[in-house]
């Protein structure tokens, strides 16, 4: 651990439906936020057609493959790990959870320390987005 890695938050995992709240920081995005109340931290969900189970692999294998990425909880339907930037060390917090019957794989990405991330967190699942797309085109 670094001088800028932080603590885990307490708290995280999947709740009646609903991932940890993002706090009034902008260095967190939310999937299960509130879309119209809370449009700052609100992202859509990482949609899929066709097998849960295939839809799963395929994004724990994009996590996996990151950079400095650390996986601290996996499970059938959630993943909990760290991502640490290159220069300074910081970590980030990123939890994903399965809905299979909704065909979405919800998403919380929020940073440990600071108030702003310059859009690191949004950008990070977006990026998710995209190769997860791209993974299950195929």
């Amino acid at each position: 651990m670094g001088l800028f890695s932080g603590k885990r938050p307490p708290g995280l995992g999947m709740k009646d439906g609903k991932l940890k709240a993002c706090s009034w920081k902008p260095n967190c995005v939310n999937s299960t936020a509130d879309a119209v109340a809370d449009t700052a931290h609100h992202v859509d969900p990482l949609k899929f057609s066709g097998p849960a189970p295939k839809a799963w692999a395929a994004a724990l294998t994009i996590v996996k493959a990151a950079q400095n990425v650390t996986i601290v909880t996996e499970n059938a339907a959630y993943l909990y790990c760290e991502y640490r930037s290159k220069s300074m060390g910081y970590v980030d917090d990123v939890e994903l959870a399965l809905d299979a019957a909704a065909g979405v794989i919800h998403v919380r990405s929020a940073s440990r320390l600071g108030v702003r991330d310059f859009g690191v967190n949004r950008a990070r699942v977006e990026a998710l987005r995209s190769k997860l797309g791209a993974a299950l085109s195929h």
